[in-house]
C-alpha cells in the first residue's frame, strides 16, 4: 500500500467568534452571545487534506487555556495530526471576532496570539525536510518570531515539495516584504480575485490600465507576470468564489465556471479549495482536475456550517467520484 503524503499546515490555529444569529446546532459556545467554531486558515486546510486521505500535520501553537484545551477535544476526532502543536505557557489561544456583511465574513483578528509566538524547534524541522507539500499564509507572519519560523521552515522543505503559499490578507496584518519573501519560497500560490490588485500593487508590479477585479483576461495577464517575476513559481491558483477558479501555470491556463451550491458560509471554503488542489497537484492532476477537485470541495465546505463540518463517508466517495468523472 502507498505510504500517505505527509502534508503540513504552518500558521494560526484560532477560535472565531461568530454572532449569535449564525448559532449553529452542536458547536461549542464560548461566549453566551455567540457561537465559536474552530479554524484558521493552516487548520482548515490541514483538517482537509487529512480527510482527503493524507497524513495531514497542523504546526502552530495554542494557549495553556481553556481554548486552546477546546481546540484540540475539537481536533482529536478529526483525522488530522495534532502531536506537533506548541503549548504556550504566557499567550492565550487565538481569537477573531467575526462579522457578515452582504453575507461576506470580516475578521478582528486579536492580538497577541499564542501562534505569534511560533518556535522553531527540531521536531517541526524533521517534519518540514520530509514534507511532502506544505502551506503557509500571511497572517501568521505579522510577527517577527512566526514569520521567521515559517519561512526557515519552507526553506527546508525538499526540493520536490510543493510549497503552498495561500496568500490570506487580513488587514492591517501583511507587509510588502512578507508577500515578496513568501513567493520566492513558494512553488504555488493561492489567492482570491480581491487579492490579486492588492498582491501587484504590494510587490510594485505595474498593472498597467485600471484593473477589472472580475476581467480573466486581467487575471491570467496578473498570473503570468507573477509566474515571470518568480522563478520557483510554477502555479497560480485565483479563486471568484461562486464564479469558479482560475489556475495558470507556464504551458497553459484553465478556467473552471464554479458549481451552484446553497452557501450556508463560506468560511473555509478557500482552505478546502487549496487542500484538493494540493491533494492532487502531489497525484500529478492536470489543470482541468486540479480546479474540478477545488471547487467541489470549496463548494461542499460552503454548503455547511462552520469550515469543519462532518463529513460521511458516502459524501467523500460522492464528490470524489463525481471529480473523477469530470477529469
Amino acid at each position: 500500500m502507498t505510504k500517505p503524503h505527509l502534508i503540513l499546515g504552518i500558521g494560526e490555529l484560532l477560535w472565531d467568534i461568530l454572532p449569535e444569529d449564525s448559532r449553529h446546532a452542536g458547536v461549542p459556545s464560548i461566549d453566551p452571545h455567540a457561537t465559536s467554531m474552530l479554524g484558521g486558515a493552516p487548520a482548515n486546510f490541514t483538517v482537509m487534506a487529512g480527510r482527503l486521505g493524507n497524513h495531514a500535520a497542523i504546526l502552530s501553537r495554542i494557549g495553556r487555556d481553556e481554548l486552546g484545551r477546546l481546540a484540540v477535544d475539537r481536533l482529536d476526532p478529526m483525522p488530522v495530526d495534532t502531536s506537533a502543536l506548541e503549548v504556550d505557557p504566557v499567550h492565550e489561544t487565538g481569537r477573531v471576532t467575526v462579522s457578515f456583511a452582504n453575507g461576506e465574513p470580516r475578521y478582528t483578528i486579536h492580538q497577541p496570539a499564542a501562534w505569534d509566538f511560533m518556535e522553531l524547534t527540531d521536531e517541526w524541522v524533521k517534519l518540514a525536510e520530509r514534507a511532502d507539500a506544505i502551506c503557509f499564509g500571511s497572517l501568521a507572519q505579522r510577527s517577527v518570531e512566526s514569520r521567521k519560523t515559517i519561512q526557515t521552515l519552507v526553506a527546508n522543505a525538499p526540493a520536490a515539495c510543493i510549497r503552498v503559499f495561500d496568500v490570506n490578507l487580513r488587514a492591517p496584518f501583511y507587509l510588502p516584504e512578507v508577500v515578496q519573501e513568501s513567493l520566492e519560497l513558494a512553488t504555488a500560490l493561492k489567492m482570491n480575485e480581491d487579492e490579486v490588485p492588492l498582491v501587484l500593487d504590494l510587490l510594485g508590479l505595474p498593472l498597467g490600465t485600471e484593473p477589472m477585479r472580475q476581467n480573466a483576461q486581467f487575471q491570467r495577464t496578473c498570473a503570468g507576470r507573477l509566474l515571470a517575476e518568480f522563478p520557483a513559481l510554477a502555479l497560480v491558483a485565483i479563486t471568484r468564489g461562486s464564479r469558479g477558479s482560475l489556475l495558470v501555470n507556464r504551458e497553459e491556463w484553465h478556467d473552471h465556471p464554479g458549481l451552484q451550491v446553497k452557501v450556508a458560509d463560506p468560511i473555509g471554503a478557500g482552505d478546502a479549495f487549496t487542500a484538493a488542489m494540493t491533494h492532487y497537484l502531489l497525484r500529478g492532476a492536470g489543470l482541468a482536475a486540479l480546479n474540478e477537485a477545488g471547487n467541489r470541495w470549496g463548494g461542499w465546505i460552503a454548503s455547511q456550517p462552520g469550515a469543519m463540518p462532518e463529513l460521511p463517508d458516502t459524501v467523500r466517495d460522492a464528490i470524489t467520484a463525481a471529480i473523477e468523472h469530470a477529469s
